[in-house]
């Protein structure tokens, strides 16, 4: 479930960042993964069109990887996607 709409994915000094390989500007959406164990909330980053998802709508995730990443003692996990979209509707080619 969406729980807050694309927003530009944004460097240290507030431009949009691009995907190196294509140059597609690139997006994070925030949506609650849930399984029997619980929910969390993540961050998902895509590339291209800003994603029209809407707030409280269920949405499928394609081709979506876990990233982890370690930087000046900090670490986590990022996610990417290649798209989000409505729950039921077909991914983008």
């Amino acid at each position: 479930m969406v729980t807050k709409e694309a927003v530009e994915k944004t460097d240290q000094n507030g431009r949009q960042k691009s995907e190196r390989e294509t140059g597609r500007p690139m997006w994070v959406t925030q949506v609650m993964a849930l399984d029997e164990t619980g929910g969390e909330m993540i961050n998902v980053t895509t590339a291209g069109e800003r994603p029209t998802v809407n707030v409280g709508s269920q949405v499928a995730l394609f081709k979506l990887e876990a990233l982890p990443w370690a930087t000046n003692g900090r670490n986590g996990v990022a996610f990417r996607a290649a798209d989000i979209k409505p729950a039921g509707a077909p991914a983008s080619k």
